[in-house]
């Protein structure tokens, strides 16, 4: 027997967590959308849960028949021996009865009122759980939408009374609403696939609050991935107010002590300027104190990463065999932007994980492709490091801007206002030379060095000079000196 205060779990870890802890015992919920959206997946996830909790578990379809639903969920590696089947599909045929499946005759549905032989059986097999797959079929096997209406409330009422919590599945399209079935139920969970993404949202949920929104959701081999939209928590939690340090006293020196745990850092330059490897320097910092850092690469594989700073003496490779520092390879077309956030949260509460590393920001985006929304890619990100902030991991960035020199830029996607620190990269063409500079444009928590530095990247790894005082025009790519006076080949 359920107590009221207790939550049935719907079989699918995000989707519990979107409705703060799963369903509510004894009530009738409708899961809705078009045809191969996952209703029927939910169901059979919704009935083993409930086996798996010693709840007796019934399953009625009205679709298709119990040899193709059970082929499908066996293929899916589902344990369904436990479930009990009523067929009422269209093709069933009588056969003997079996302890796990029971048929109706054709003529018997013919003969009887449809809704008295589902409650007859439900009285049979006295279960905790039915997931009705199909209800809208009786629709068509109605005489009007009153009696449709009447039938679905008295299945509703007498689920009621037999303490059964009930998951309806409605196949709906703009020719064919079920207002009335969402009128009718205590809690609406919607699932639509579009433009190759699905999404699952809860339009409705009597006596319990849940979190709002689209939530991306896929259907793998084990069944349904749903991955909860991010939303950070005010609470903060404790965690040592110091430093983080670069490992190199120029650059420690230009962010007056280094970046500040818990911070959000952009490292923002054109391409090939110098971002990556600046990144991991403090990752690897980080992980030379035995603190985990995790680096997800939108752009390089793991493999040419840990080569290329094997090559400027910036050595990671027993770093990441002995798991301090992870380097993931990471393709944005195969995650949706939450499945992705969903995967750093993971990441950090399993590992105690202390900088996450994102390179880059434009491979970020790509996850967004389909949605072409800028300001949705924005929100996630914000969410991400607010998230992130809030546990003391520190964030950093990599911002690729389009010029190589000329108009300064610091970022192309309006992510600056979140950025706690904003290290920029520049190109400098000097006497026919191309040079490189490092710079401080914000820091939130103290001070910073307002001058800039040269920066270059060399076998023995980053070098960073004396600041630039004798330049001026830095930033428009094309310095000029003050007086003769000029830099020091270091």
């Amino acid at each position: 027997m359920h107590k009221e205060n207790i939550r049935l779990s719907t079989g699918v870890s995000g989707l519990d967590e979107i409705l703060n802890g799963g369903l509510i015992p004894r009530r009738t919920y409708l899961v809705r959308g078009g045809p191969g959206t996952g209703k029927t997946t939910l169901g059979f996830h919704y009935l083993i849960s409930g086996v798996k909790n010693n709840d007796k578990s019934i399953l009625i379809t009205l679709t298709e028949s119990q040899y193709k639903m059970k082929e499908d969920a066996e293929n899916r590696g589902f344990a369904i021996s436990n479930i009990n089947f009523v067929d009422l599909s269209p093709s069933s045929n009588f056969i003997e009865e079996s302890r796990d499946y029971d048929i109706f005759p054709v003529r018997e549905v013919e003969q009887k009122p449809l809704i008295d032989q589902i409650i007859n059986k439900i009285k049979e097999y006295k279960p905790d759980r039915v997931f009705f797959d199909g209800v809208t079929q009786l629709r068509y096997l109605s005489n009007d939408s009153f009696q449709f209406r009447r039938q679905i409330l008295s299945l509703i009422q007498f689920a009621v009374d037999q303490k059964i919590t009930l998951l309806l599945s409605s196949e709906v399209s703009k020719n064919n609403p079920d207002d009335d079935l969402q009128y009718m139920s205590d809690g609406v969970i919607n699932f639509e696939y579009n433009n190759n993404r699905r999404i699952i949202t809860i339009s409705k949920f009597r006596g319990s609050d849940f979190l709002k929104g689209n939530h991306s959701m896929k259907i793998k081999e084990n069944g349904i991935n749903v991955y909860p939209k991010l939303v950070p928590k005010d609470q903060k939690f404790d965690y040592k107010d110091e430093a983080i340090s670069s490992g190199i006293l120029e650059i420690d020196d230009l962010l007056h002590g280094g970046i500040e745990r818990g911070t959000t850092t952009v490292l923002s330059g054109p391409s090939g300027v110098g971002k990556t490897t600046l990144g991991i320097q403090f990752t690897k910092e980080a992980s030379s104190r035995g603190e985990r850092s995790v680096v997800y690469t939108f752009e390089e594989s793991r493999e040419t990463i840990i080569k290329r700073l094997d090559s400027i003496d910036i050595p990671v490779r027993k770093m990441v065999e002995k798991g301090t520092l992870c380097i993931e390879k990471v393709d944005p077309l195969e995650y949706t932007p939450h499945e992705f956030t969903h995967k750093i949260k993971q990441e950090v509460e399993e590992n105690n994980t202390k900088i996450v590393m994102i390179d880059s920001v434009s491979g970020y985006k790509l996850a967004f492709e389909n949605s072409n929304k800028n300001n949705e890619m924005v929100r996630n990100l914000h969410s991400l490091t607010e998230y992130l902030s809030n546990l003391g991991i520190t964030v950093i960035l990599v911002n690729e801007i389009a010029n190589i020199t000329g108009e300064f830029r610091v970022t192309e996607l309006g992510i600056s206002y979140m950025a706690d620190n904003i290290v920029f990269l520049r190109y400098l063409e000097m006497q026919g030379e191309l040079r490189k500079a490092i710079g401080v444009l914000k820091k939130r928590l103290s001070d910073f060095e307002n001058s800039m530095r040269e920066f270059k990247i060399t076998s023995n790894g980053i070098k960073v000079g004396e600041p630039l005082i004798q330049l001026r025009g830095i930033l428009t790519g094309n310095p000029e000196f003050v007086n003769s006076l000029k830099i020091g080949k270091s």
